[in-house]
Parts: C-alpha cells; structure tokens; sequence
C-alpha cells in the first residue's frame, strides 16, 4: 500500500530532483500547495498573492522507505532556517513547510524536525511550519523533471547539482539502482 507525502522546501525543481532519486519512490508530482486560488498557474504563484507554496507530492511505499525517512532528507537537502528563502528564491512560494495527511504523519514530522533542531546541524532554529494538507494542484507540465532535462541550464548547474550531490553522498544507499555510482 503506498502513501502520500507533501513537502515544500523551496524551488519544486530542486526537490523533485531529489526525491525522485529515492527508492521507495514511486513518483514525485511538481506542483502548489495551500493555494487560496484554484488552480494557480506558475505565474500567479510567482506573485506571491496565492498563498502557494511549491511543492512535491510524493507517492512512496513506507516498505521500503519511511515518512521518517523522507523528512530527514528534506530537511538535509534545503535550508529549514530562512523564512521563504531558499538561496535566491524569495517569497512566501519558496517556504519550508510540511503538510501532513493524517495524525500519524503530523507526530512524526514533529518528532523529526525536533531531532534535527536539536542535532546541530543548523546554527539557527528550524522555521519549517507543520500544517494539515488542504489542497494540491499539479504545476504545468514543463516543470516535470525540469532537473533531468534540462541539466545545462545555469540553475540547475549551480543550484539543483550540489543538492543532488550532497543526496548521492549522504544517502547512497537510499537510492535507486539506476541513480547508484
């Protein structure tokens, strides 16, 4: 039986990146979370008027890897401790949070952001925010494996590369066969 995770840590491409590297994985879906806006577009989302955050949908099987799991690695892999900032990208669409789908998820996104916190990782207190899941629309079609097609583009060479990198050094053996070295 698979689940859903819904996690924002900053620029969907750099996320779906990541977390579709993951075995376990089953798929990771681009997309808007907590829109006050039906079916924003991109650029609506851009302006920071939608309440939107960028956002991946993961469908994972918890067989193979935990929720626990995933939110570790989403809280290795963006910086949990600016508020709606991931590096250049500024505005409230570029936010830390996680949306939880049931009690369960709720507890252990807690537990875990905890751990991090307290483990040193960060020099400054974690702001990720822990909300209940209110809605998800898919992004537009061209943000789908942005990543993967379009590797020469500066940002993904300068921003999306060293994430993967850190991904592939520090959870080697999460990854799926075809993403092993």
């Amino acid at each position: 039986m698979t689940q859903i995770a819904t996690l924002a840590g900053g620029c969907f491409w750099c996320t779906e990146a990541i977390f579709k590297r993951l075995n376990g994985v089953i798929d990771v879906k681009p997309g808007y979370a907590a829109s006050q806006v039906a079916n924003p577009s991109y650029q609506q989302v851009c302006t920071g008027k939608t309440g939107a955050a960028e956002t991946i949908q993961i469908t994972f099987d918890p067989s193979v890897i935990s929720y626990a799991t995933l939110l570790e690695i989403f809280w290795g892999t963006h910086d949990p401790t600016t508020l709606n900032r991931q590096g250049n990208d500024i505005g409230t669409q570029y936010r830390s949070e996680v949306f939880y789908h049931d009690e369960e998820q709720k507890q252990t996104a807690q537990a875990v952001k905890e751990a991090v916190g307290k483990s040193g990782t960060y020099k400054n207190p974690l702001v990720t925010e822990i909300s209940a899941f209110t809605n998800f629309y898919p992004a537009e079609a061209y943000h789908e494996d942005y990543y993967d097609n379009n590797r020469a583009q500066p940002y993904c060479a300068m921003v999306i590369d060293p994430k993967v990198k850190k991904l592939l050094k520090a959870h080697s053996k999460e990854l799926k066969a075809e993403y092993q070295k």
